[in-house]
């Protein structure tokens, strides 16, 4: 048998990102593309994989083809916000494999910049075939799904509207420390109450933001690795797990996928969730978060609430920091924004994010993080757990 290869990430950039009204989508997956190679400091006749999803009738072969690309391993699994991080264990097991050597992560999008130029509207529903024909006609939107997942969270377990609004306030409290993050001002719990409703029991400042934006990861066998301008980040488990598709399949709305990938991800890694310095969790919703935190084993079921609430997620103070950027209800959102999980959470554990920086208690920089994408309406989940080289 042949042994595998360790696995590192070895360069991550974003795109330009917020409001950019003047790029195309393919434009922002070639900006990404260059700075993350250029942040490895590898030639990009070195990527022999290319991975990516949400762009043209033929991904990755048209985004490859704009790069300039012609991989030899490609994956287009398109699972929602959940996509990259089991797109990542899929290259990671392809390069430990041998089956690829360096395969470069890729996405775009102007969500933000098409809604405003009227080139697309707002999307209210994901079709009307197959199981969701029973769902689209009373109105059943992605956030009604999500709204009601949360309102039976706080049923079952007592979790208060104020509790999910911590989740809000404190992202926004780390996006203030992130210069590149799309709002930096401080939120309070009285003006998310009184924003617009969107889904009870989400206000506004519930949901995440809607931007333009890209990112890129780049991953190498070890081998690869003295080559590199940058310490690598090492990929030491990952779990993926798939829930439901209509709302009437899943066994419990107060249990997400990630309970399954997460554990998968742990256990691979041969880590604890109490050892974890600091998570990146997806956070299209504020109950997305809180979830999450309970089905990685941060805290036990129904107490996400209660851990949420005494500023836990803080970079600043937190006992787990958590979307260290400001995640997606403040730094930005373009989508599918699983990738940019991944962009942070290398940044922070090489010790590259200045203001927003975690620590540990005695200083020194993080070394173990998990990053958990969640896609569709908790339908998927991909876990990865990483660690400083």
């Amino acid at each position: 048998m042949v042994a595998r290869r360790k696995v590192a990430v070895v360069g991550v950039a974003l795109s330009d990102c917020g409001r950019v009204d003047d790029a195309t989508p393919y434009a922002l997956h070639a900006q990404a593309a260059r700075r993350a190679l250029a942040d490895a400091g590898l030639d990009r006749s070195l990527v022999d994989g290319f991975a990516s999803a949400g762009l043209g009738t033929l991904a990755p072969v048209e985004v490859a083809e704009y790069l300039g690309l012609r991989p030899t391993w490609v994956d287009s699994t398109s699972v929602g916000g959940s996509t990259w991080e089991v797109m990542a264990a899929h290259a990671a097991d392809a390069i430990a494999a041998g089956h690829a050597r360096v395969v470069l992560l890729a996405y775009g999008s102007t969500a933000r910049a098409d809604v405003k130029a009227g080139r697309r509207t707002g999307t209210l529903s994901f079709g009307t075939c197959g199981p969701l024909q029973f769902e689209a006609p009373y109105g059943h939107t992605l956030i009604a799904k999500y709204a009601m997942a949360a309102r039976r969270h706080m049923i079952e377990y007592g979790t208060t509207i104020e509790q999910l609004a911590q989740v809000a306030v404190q992202a926004r409290a780390n996006a203030a420390l992130n210069p590149e993050a799309m709002f930096r001002a401080p939120i309070t719990p009285d003006e998310i109450a009184s924003g617009p409703m969107i889904a009870d029991p989400f206000t506004k400042l519930h949901c995440c933001v809607r931007s333009d934006g890209g990112a890129a990861v780049l991953l190498a066998a070890a081998e690869y690795v003295r080559d590199c301008r940058t310490a690598p980040v090492w990929v030491l488990g990952s779990g993926e797990s798939v829930s439901h598709s209509a709302m009437s399949e899943w066994p419990d709305f107060t249990v997400s996928p990630a309970a399954v990938s997460g554990r998968l991800a742990f256990e691979r890694a041969g880590v604890r969730p109490s050892e974890i310095d600091f998570a990146e969790i997806y956070d299209a919703f504020t109950y997305m978060t809180l979830v999450t935190l309970e089905d990685l084993g941060f805290c036990a079921k129904g107490e996400g609430g209660a851990f949420v609430e005494k500023g836990r997620l803080r970079v600043e103070g937190g006992e787990l920091p958590v979307n260290t950027d400001g995640g997606g209800l403040s730094a930005q959102h373009p989508g599918m924004r699983g990738l940019f999980l991944l962009v942070e959470a290398v940044r922070q554990l090489r010790g590259e994010c200045g203001d927003r920086q975690v620590r540990r208690a005695d200083g020194s920089l993080p070394r173990l993080t998990v990053a958990s994408g969640t896609g569709g309406w908790f339908c998927s989940s991909g876990t990865m757990v990483l660690g400083a080289g």
